[in-house]
């Protein structure tokens, strides 16, 4: 059965045009689906009697089940999602006083192998589904309900790399993008890459306003190489002709993500590095507190040294901000929910 979370507009006219339908009807069904929130078929009043049969008999409105959910005090939601397969995937909801940001994972673990991260602690298993994308939001949106509240901002983030699932990201933002769909605007959704230049070529290409956040971590190949290995294969100088060319061709700029490791990547003399490899980019950089993962040795940088590279930066004309920190005391990390209960499991 065809799962229509996974479809966006014009792949979904498509489908209903080849069912004989008019073209319109994917555009009801898009507005049973997002706006009234019709979770199925039988819902949907003004489709004929006689085609809720068909969709009932080829097509399900099926969403991920809720299988573990943990809440901060500070508001922040991390819950695993259980999937057809039996796979988890996690994501989180951060409450900002500008909306509720969603964190959504794009794949069944991460083949990254980010030395810091939890996400990479499992292994990339297989690549989500639009489908199972769109059913993270979807289902974090039920809970917000009980508030009356609702996801406003999203970014892909969480476990995977969303550049290789690139196709199936795309149909998920196109649905949230969407006026029919979420209709989140596309300065509210963000995907980050950890420097998949491919990727990054041909998203400049999309005449998308959608943001695009890049994984940084250090200024150098010889740090990125310890704790990046996609960095030998994507060297930095690559990855900024990459930056230099989405900037140009999309005129979009882009933000550079730059997790504070302390002794690793944290000292003036990598902000003074930081300055050089950055200039001549519209560059922006966000400075993130790291949240530390039993599995790894490293450490958070303190505030001090936090706050000393943090305005080098801007003494140096580089726009900056220290990342706010959401739930400390639940397990914010990527990835640190789902390993957690495959250790518990003993998997």
């Amino acid at each position: 059965m065809i799962n229509l979370y996974g479809l966006e507009l014009t792949k979904l006219e498509e489908l209903m045009i080849s069912y004989g339908q008019k073209r319109y009807r994917a555009t009801q069904l898009f507005t049973w689906l997002y706006e009234k929130k019709a979770r199925s078929f039988d819902e949907m009043s003004d489709v004929s009697k006689s085609f809720r049969e068909v969709l009932n008999k080829d097509f399900c409105l099926e969403l991920p089940k809720l299988y573990r959910r943990q809440d901060s005090k500070d508001g922040t939601i991390k819950i695993l999602l259980e999937l057809n397969d039996g796979s988890k995937v996690e994501t989180a909801l951060m409450p900002y006083r500008y909306g509720n940001a969603i964190c959504v994972s794009s794949q069944v673990g991460c083949n990254m192998a980010c030395a810091f991260c939890a996400s990479g602690l499992l292994k990339k298993k297989r690549n989500l589904e639009v489908s199972e994308i769109v059913g993270q939001v979807l289902v974090m949106n039920s809970i917000l309900e009980e508030k009356n509240e609702k996801v406003t901002h999203i970014v892909v983030m969480g476990t995977g790399e969303p550049f290789d699932n690139y196709d199936n990201v795309l149909d998920f933002i196109r649905i949230m993008n969407h006026p029919k769909g979420m209709a989140i605007g596309a300065r509210h959704i963000t995907v980050s890459t950890c420097g998949l230049i491919p990727g990054i070529m041909r998203y400049a290409h999309e005449g998308l306003q959608i943001n695009l956040a890049i994984s940084l971590h250090a200024p150098n190949d010889e740090i990125r190489n310890k704790i990046m290995p996609i960095s030998k294969g994507y060297p930095l100088p690559k990855l900024m002709e990459a930056v230099k060319y989405y900037e140009k061709e999309a005129n979009r700029r882009v933000t550079f993500e730059y997790i504070m490791l302390k002794g690793v990547n944290d000292s003036l003399e990598c902000a003074k590095e930081l300055v050089k490899l950055i200039k001549g980019t519209l560059a922006y950089v966000n400075l993130i507190p790291y949240n530390p993962v039993d599995e790894n040795s490293f450490l958070r940088s303190d505030d001090k040294t936090v706050h000393a590279f943090f305005s080098y930066l801007l003494q140096h004309g580089v726009n900056t901000t220290i990342r706010k920190e959401f739930g400390n005391d639940i397990d914010a990390a990527c990835g640190q929910l789902r390993a957690k209960d495959q250790h518990e499991k003993g998997n």
